[in-house]
């Protein structure tokens, strides 16, 4: 499945169609005509969104730009939109006037409405617009409406008293009800004609710089996995979505899960040598993937997925997948091998190098022992990648403090950021794997622009926690260009060189 979030155009039309019909067969199959959508598209182009699941257009937002104060609150749909011709787009206006979303019903658990908010959002910051306003249904009314007045019924969505398929889900993404609209929409019988004035209020607004938080302004989201029994595949998915929910709620870019985060499952073959028990457990992994794509997609959020067991070929890797919010998934196998993965699990390492591109820019991927060996960032670097993420496991504290250090090593040589998500706690029932230390953390390059001990965060050892973290990623351009020192302009190439071999 590939989920795309682009601008609508004309050629979408058809598909747009026949999404309208299904997701207002309520309301008798609304629809806007083919001119109207046209005329959108020529007066406002950013202002038109859609999403496309394997090339058809299944979700829509529409939107113009009006001064608001001309309007004011009492305003119905038909007036703001003047007539449905959107005359009353202003492009020097200050209000961002949402006129249509919609998502067809076969897609509703990718939860693609809210990405269609979120790129509203992002479109009301980058165009500096004081709010986004819209009227919003509130198609369960009907079935209170003889004993609830419409703000009775608000409230008691409000408190979670009653679930409103639109109300609700409008809430859930930050925005406030400013007013209680009568005859907003003629026709709408579910919402006996009233809505809800909806507003969500830009903060970066005027007196706050506009790109404080830029599309170069990347949220990264590290789970300190605690280590512990689960009675079956149920559970271990529901501590899973738990941490892929919260941190997706924080609106991050990236999760990332640690390395052999799910080697408790190895406890109902621990009667077994290890190396067969990891085998076993090799077996789940292809489901594990497949659940966290589904979770990527849904919560809108790339997943560094923590590294598993794969069997290829009767061999055994290490690997790791990044499952990205449009749908794709990229693999990473670990190259360096400990000398334990070796002697008992019979693993052997990977042989592909590349850095991903991503919605976010371009990140890099190394296993824990890896980021021990700086050639592999190097070449990272030479690719381009900007941020480096480290799924790692450490019994001990020496072995950490090894992979800490090298971590922040490769964020200072290589002018980017280096991310780390570990495992804690103790873990009984499964031979190998008793004892666990971690402190997750993002590293930073050493220079004014960045914290003085090059440390974005960090979390509280040996605790399971989640850590949230934004990088910017216009001060490694700014670092490279301008930096006290230039590290990867000054190498002396006609000197010495890092090689990628095949």
């Amino acid at each position: 499945m590939n989920i795309e979030l682009r601008k609508l155009t004309l050629e979408d039309y058809e598909d747009l169609k026949e999404s309208m019909l299904q997701a207002y067969d309520s309301m008798g199959g609304s629809i806007w005509p083919k001119s109207s959508i046209a005329k959108l598209i020529n007066i406002f182009p950013e202002g038109q969104l859609c999403i496309a699941v394997d090339d058809k257009v299944v979700a829509c937002s529409l939107a113009i730009i009006v001064e608001y104060d001309e309007y004011g609150d009492r305003h119905t749909y038909k007036l703001i939109t003047g007539d449905y011709s959107f005359t009353t787009h202003d492009p020097n206006g200050d209000t961002l006037y949402g006129i249509e979303i919609f998502v067809h019903p076969d897609y509703r658990g990718l939860r693609l409405g809210r990405r269609l908010y979120e790129a509203r959002k992002e479109l009301c910051e980058s165009l500096n617009l004081k709010s986004i306003i819209a009227g919003g249904r509130i198609p369960g009314y009907h079935e209170y409406a003889e004993k609830l007045s419409p703000r009775q019924y608000i409230d008691k969505v409000k408190a979670k008293e009653i679930y409103d398929p639109t109300l609700t889900f409008q809430i859930s993404n930050d925005f406030h009800v400013r007013k209680v609209l009568k005859n907003y929409l003629p026709g709408d019988k579910e919402s006996k004609e009233y809505a809800t004035l909806i507003e969500w209020n830009n903060i970066y607004y005027q007196g706050i710089d506009a790109s404080a938080r830029s599309a170069m302004t990347i949220r990264l989201g590290l789970v300190q996995w605690e280590m512990r029994l689960f009675p079956n595949m149920d559970a271990f998915y529901e501590q899973v979505e738990f941490f892929v929910d919260a941190l997706s709620g924080y609106k991050s870019d990236f999760v990332m899960f640690p390395e052999l985060f799910n080697t408790p499952l190895l406890q109902p073959y621990n009667h077994l040598p290890e190396i067969e028990a990891m085998r076993k457990l090799a077996e789940k992994t292809k489901e594990i993937v497949q659940k966290m794509h589904e979770y990527s997609l849904s919560y809108n959020t790339n997943i560094i997925t923590g590294s598993m067991p794969l069997i290829e070929d009767g061999k055994l890797y290490n690997a790791t997948y990044l499952c990205h919010r449009t749908g794709k998934i990229d693999e990473y196998r670990k190259i360096h091998i400990t000398p334990n993965e070796q002697k008992y699990y019979g693993m052997i390492g990977g042989d592909k190098v590349q850095v991903f591109d991503t919605d976010c820019g371009k990140v890099g991927i190394l296993i824990c022992y890896d980021v021990e060996f700086p050639e592999l960032s190097r070449i990272y670097a030479e690719q381009g990648m900007q941020i480096l993420f480290v799924p790692f496991l450490t019994d001990t504290q020496n072995g950490y403090t090894r992979v800490r250090h090298c971590a922040q090593a490769r964020a200072i040589e290589n002018e980017c950021y280096v991310a780390i998500a570990g495992c804690v706690g103790n873990l009984p029932k499964v031979n190998n794997m008793d004892i666990q230390f971690a402190q997750s953390a993002v590293f930073t390059p050493s220079d004014f622009a960045f914290p003085t001990n090059a440390i974005k965060a960090e979390a509280t050892p040996n605790t399971e926690m989640v850590l949230v973290v934004d990088v910017d990623l216009h001060l490694l351009d700014e670092l490279h260009h301008y930096g006290t020192v230039k590290v990867l302009k000054d190498r002396r190439k006609d000197l010495y060189q890092v090689k990628l071999l095949k």
